[in-house]
């Protein structure tokens, strides 16, 4: 039996999922000091590898970083009846969740062995609704600009068919975390 290029996909995907889950250690956050003398890849490859707590919010809204390199990071999620509205669809506070966590973690990726971020402006532009029955979701962030004090991303939030849910632009105050 052939299988589809979604079913291919889907199951990649799940596989991605599955391993990165194995791999991640207790939920839990680091203080800003911590963060602070780490660089970038070495405090997402340390969140990756089990060796620092992943975010609490990853476990609260069920998803999971799945990749990661300079100006870019994916999370994987899959929207359940638990994140619906009144009105029978995944709330747009799902999304938004995970448009802000893979665009200010993509800028993260960019900064300086001392530096972090806030978020200062968040947009969001919703494209179709999130159900149960969408499956698993990316949300992928790239780099736009990283300049001294601010920095801008873009995201987008997919499916295993390529069918775009929602996009978003963030702009993010760099922050000197050593002061």
């Amino acid at each position: 039996m052939q299988t589809t290029p979604r079913e291919e996909t889907l199951a990649l995907w799940l596989a991605q999922e599955q391993d990165m889950r194995a791999r991640l250690g207790k939920a839990g956050s680091m203080s800003l000091i911590d963060v602070a003398q780490l660089t970038p890849q070495e405090f997402f490859d340390g969140i990756g590898n089990g060796l620092y707590p992943h975010p609490p919010i990853g476990e609260l809204m069920d998803f999971v970083p799945i990749e990661w390199t300079p100006g870019r990071f994916i999370f994987q999620g899959t929207p359940g009846p638990q994140h619906y509205n009144p009105l029978g669809s995944v709330h747009g506070g799902y999304a938004a969740t995970l448009l802000d966590s893979c665009m200010g973690c993509s800028i993260h990726t960019r900064l300086n062995k001392g530096q972090g971020y806030t978020t200062l402006d968040l947009r969001i532009s919703y494209i179709r609704a999130l159900t149960n029955k969408t499956g698993p979701i990316r949300a992928e962030g790239t780099v736009v600009h990283v300049g001294r004090s601010t920095a801008l991303a873009e995201g987008r939030i997919y499916d295993a068919d390529g069918r775009l849910y929602a996009t978003g632009t963030t702009t993010c105050m760099i922050l000197d975390m050593n002061r």
